[in-house]
């Protein structure tokens, strides 16, 4: 395969400067195993009612009370993007989508429930929404890291066009939701 055509540069041509796996690359493996999966359980409770969750319908109910309606389709975004964004986020696959997808739900659960409430999550604040924004897109700025099903490909060393498309994703899809 001629060199042009190669997604990404050959990794033998530096082995010799750099270990196979770092620790900073099993660092961000943890990072993204923990907020992935956690996002992902966060989803599945919504969408299934497993892990003590509340399930579709009473999701619907709920986003339609904060005046997301129809409630139940809403519950079904916004569980499928914790679930499937979380997934992605987790293995670092598709990371900048992921990325996305996690900030454009954490932007809405910061605009219409946590921010009213201040910034620490003791009084119900916006801490935690905040946390979960800022691990994704860092993630996506850095990269996933080697130990990432991304780390062949382009996207998968991360850069400023990996953060900044994860932010446009998450607030173009933050805004419209909102805007509905």
């Amino acid at each position: 395969m001629p060199q042009r055509l190669r997604a990404s540069p050959d990794p033998a041509a530096d082995a010799p400067n750099r270990p196979a796996v770092s620790a900073g690359d099993w660092g961000l493996l943890l990072i993204r195993l923990t907020f992935g999966l956690l996002m992902a359980g966060h989803g599945a409770q919504k969408l299934f009612g497993i892990f003590g969750g509340d399930g579709l319908t009473t999701t619907a109910k709920e986003l339609a009370a904060l005046d997301y309606r129809p409630g139940k389709v809403y519950a079904v975004v916004g569980g499928a993007s914790e679930l499937l964004g979380g997934l992605g986020f987790a293995v670092g696959l598709l990371t900048p989508l992921a990325a996305g997808a996690l900030i454009g739900v954490m932007i809405n659960a910061m605009a219409t429930v946590t921010a009213a409430h201040g910034v620490w999550m003791t009084n119900g604040g916006l801490e935690y929404n905040l946390s979960i924004t800022v691990v994704a897109l860092g993630v996506a700025a850095t990269g996933p890291g080697r130990l990432a099903l991304d780390h062949p490909f382009r996207w998968g060393r991360g850069g400023w066009p990996e953060a900044v498309l994860a932010l446009l994703l998450g607030g173009i899809g933050a805004a419209v939701v909102l805007l509905l």
